[in-house]
């Protein structure tokens, strides 16, 4: 009888899990935020862990204000984890973050009117 061990399907992960390419980007998401982050205080903050190719704070389309959470992508994978791990639980102007790994969007359906 032969036995074949076979490792687990995300050996060699990454911090987060991820098995992407180091050059593909990694999508952070940042809640928690203080109300008053910008695009840019968010790129300056993960721009000292990394290059960050793209920043969004998400707006209220009606108050034009925060709605206190963001992502982040980041060019490569270790430094996206570095900074994971580095700001995850860190306080910014009294709040405390919470960072990782965004999920895949889920697709959503229109709420109201037909089909």
């Amino acid at each position: 009888m032969e036995i074949r061990l076979t490792p687990p399907a995300n050996a060699g992960a990454s911090l987060t899990g991820h098995l992407a390419k180091e050059n593909e980007n990694l999508r952070i998401y940042v809640g928690n935020l203080p109300y008053s982050v910008t695009s840019e205080d968010l790129t300056e903050m993960f721009g000292e862990h990394g290059s960050v190719s793209d920043v969004t704070v998400v707006m209220d389309r009606d108050t034009g204000r925060s709605k206190g959470f963001g992502f982040v992508e980041m060019q490569n994978n270790s430094e996206a984890d570095r900074a994971i791990k580095e700001l995850n639980g860190s306080a910014q102007q009294g709040r405390t973050l919470t960072v990782n790994q965004a999920r895949p969007r889920e697709d959503r359906r229109s709420s109201g009117g037909r089909w």
